[in-house]
């Protein structure tokens, strides 16, 4: 497996793994559309943010000619005065392929999300999940991520 910052050309996949966690959905089918076009690159030109991928390996160990996406997550680097003003790690949109769940690789996303924030300077990493995402909820807990606060969203109109 490799773990690299996406490209322009692992939308389509990044976007079938957000528009169904329970289907493998095939990236040819998935729309890109204006709005992810904008916002992939305003992800790719922002230093504080970075939208990463798991991809399958061929047998020589680089990766494959198709570059299956097995997985992603964006990360979100913040700057606070907390934690003794180091910066702290969102992780957001993690997602690994449903067909290939049960095999280590969403936490091996996972440490090496961790293993990047850490190497930033990182104190802590902080996510939160939808709270109809029990399977998640325990595999992050399995991770050693504590429910420590209680989230809350408030949705704003476009203009």
């Amino acid at each position: 497996m490799i773990f690299r910052v996406a490209t322009r050309r692992d939308l389509p996949a990044v976007l079938a793994l957000l528009a169904d966690e329970d289907q493998v959905l095939d990236p040819a089918t998935t729309a890109v559309g204006e709005e992810h076009e904008r916002a992939f690159a305003a992800i790719e030109s922002d230093a504080r943010n970075e939208m990463l991928v798991l991809t399958d390996t061929g047998a020589d160990g680089t990766e494959g000619s198709d570059g299956t996406v097995l997985g992603c997550l964006q990360l979100t680097y913040i700057p606070g005065l907390g934690q003794g003003g180091q910066e702290r790690a969102l992780v957001e949109a993690v997602r690994v392929r449903a067909d290939r769940r049960g095999e280590g690789l969403g936490a091996e996303l996972m440490r090496l999300a961790a293993e990047r924030a850490r190497g930033r300077g990182c104190g802590l990493i902080q996510l939160t999940s939808n709270k109809r995402r029990t399977a998640a909820h325990r595999f992050y807990e399995r991770l050693g991520f504590a429910r420590s606060h209680e989230g809350f969203k408030l949705p704003l109109e476009r203009p």
